[in-house]
């Protein structure tokens, strides 16, 4: 295949280099641009995003800790209602038979 059945491209969108077959029009080649270190951003902005995500993460963990203590609360009312259920139940009922009792 000679080089002028060859066709160099720069995408204008995303900066690939592209080799396309200029008889068919598929793509032969594609490589993608370099990206920059660290998305192109600068030290100030990464810290200040560095600094977002900690609140984000206080955040978060100190509504967990709060549910924490909610659900040991519900976990306390749940056990004393059963409590109080079993409590209720009519004790004068006879326990079930056991099965050597039978013969």
């Amino acid at each position: 295949m000679s080089d002028k059945t060859k066709l160099s491209v720069r995408c204008p969108d995303c900066g690939s280099d592209l080799v396309i077959d200029a008889a068919t029009g598929e793509v032969l080649f594609h490589k993608k641009p370099k990206e920059p270190i660290a998305g192109g951003k600068d030290l100030d902005s990464l810290f200040a995003e560095m600094e977002g995500q900690k609140a984000r993460a206080e955040e978060l963990f100190e509504r967990e800790r709060a549910a924490q203590k909610d659900r040991s609360r519900l976990m306390e009312e749940k056990f004393e209602e059963a409590m109080r259920r079993a409590a209720e139940e009519d004790d004068d009922e006879k326990p079930p038979a056991r099965p050597f009792d039978f013969d």
